[in-house]
Formats: C-alpha cells, sequence, structure tokens
C-alpha cells in the first residue's frame, strides 16, 4: 500500500479496524485479478490504486451523514467508490449501477465475497433505474452532463450528490444543477485536478411545492 495513501486514509478515518483493513484488501486483490482479463480501471492507474481509487472514495466518507440507509453509485465501473463506502459504512444499503455486463459480474463477485445480503447490481443504464436513494455516487463516467440529470432524479428529498470530477468540471456542474444547494469543491489530496463537489437536494421538489392560492384564476 501506498505509505501517503494510508496515512492519509488513517486522518480521514480514525480507528479503522483490522477487519476493514482486510475488506478493502480483499477488494484490491480480486480488482488485480480480475483486471487481468476485464479493464477495469485505466491501466496506468492498477499500480497506485490506493491513492487514485481507495483514497478518492474515502473523501465521501466525513461527508456522508451517519444515519443514511441508502446509496446509489451510478456508473461504477470497478465499484468506485460505492464498494469502499459500503466497507466503510456497513449499515447502508448499496446499489451498484453499471451496465458493461463483465464489469457487473465483478462486482457481483466482489459481493458474493465479502457476504453483503443488503448490495446489490443493476446491470443495465441508469436512466432505467426505478428507485431513488439518499446518497448518490458519481464518478469519472462518460456523458457527463446527461449523467448528473439522471442522477439528480435519484436522489430523494433531501438527498446528496457526491462527485468526484476534475476541476475543470465544477462550474458546469454548478450550472447544470441548479436544484442542488452545492457546497465549495474540495481538493482531493495527493492529486493535482481532481475534486470532491457535494450537493444537495431541497426537501421538496418544485413539482411538489404547495400552491399558492393567490396565482389561482
Amino acid at each position: 500500500m501506498c505509505a501517503d495513501a494510508r496515512r492519509k486514509l488513517a486522518e480521514l478515518i480514525p480507528g479503522v479496524s483490522r477487519e476493514t483493513w482486510g475488506r478493502l484488501d480483499a477488494l484490491v486483490g480480486l480488482l488485480a485479478k480480475w483486471q487481468k482479463a476485464i479493464n477495469l480501471v485505466g491501466r496506468g492507474t492498477m499500480d497506485d490504486v490506493w491513492t487514485r481509487h481507495i483514497l478518492d472514495s474515502a473523501q465521501l466518507l466525513p461527508l456522508i451523514p451517519r444515519d443514511a440507509k441508502s446509496l446509489v453509485d451510478l456508473g461504477s465501473g470497478a465499484g468506485f467508490p460505492g464498494l469502499p463506502m459500503k466497507i466503510w459504512s456497513s449499515a447502508v444499503a448499496l446499489t451498484l449501477i453499471e451496465s458493461n455486463q463483465r464489469k457487473a459480474t465483478f462486482l457481483r463477485e466482489v459481493i458474493r465475497r465479502l457476504e453483503w445480503n443488503d448490495a446489490t447490481v443493476f446491470p443495465g443504464r441508469a436512466e432505467n433505474f426505478p428507485g431513488q436513494a439518499e446518497v448518490v455516487t458519481l464518478r469519472a463516467v462518460e456523458r457527463f452532463e446527461s449523467a448528473l440529470g439522471t442522477a439528480t432524479r435519484l436522489l430523494v428529498p433531501a438527498g446528496r450528490l457526491a462527485l468526484l470530477i476534475g476541476s475543470a468540471q465544477v462550474r458546469r456542474a454548478q450550472e447544470l444543477g441548479r436544484v442542488l444547494s452545492w457546497q465549495p469543491a474540495i481538493s482531493i489530496p495527493l492529486s493535482a485536478s481532481r475534486v470532491l463537489l457535494m450537493g444537495q437536494r431541497a426537501t421538496l421538489s418544485p413539482s411538489c411545492r404547495p400552491i399558492d392560492s393567490g396565482t389561482l384564476a
């Protein structure tokens, strides 16, 4: 494990149990095994998986409500940040949305190996996913603008959207996601350009707000 990544993880998540470290090691081991047959992560990042993927995912944890019960990871790919979030927050029910069938198979294998009965894979397009969640995560997906709209729809009222994106995408995300209240972007340690951007949906969507009787004819 990268020493800098380990130190940063310890700072973000004090008192991590031996079992949690073991699950993270198991995840990385499965990723390395499957990477030989499937291009799960960029070829240049596998050797740096703790920094580029585990540590990136860890940035979300302090910003997620401790009582959150549901999380959807949209365009999950190799399972980041959804799988590490589940490892650290075992009580949250996790749904990984991934339309690539080979990657979806990998995600199911991780879930099986880690013996989670409250984690599932939706092997289809996010636009067709029927549910919603208290927390939705989105990281480095294609067709970012379309994905952002879908991610917003998947939020329950007062739900939180967590984006792991390039700093150049922040302004566009804020422009497109006007129904969300955005926190300032947070730089990710050991990264020159990636940031965490968190937005929260209003308690009531505009279509659900009470009608002002003064506007009626």
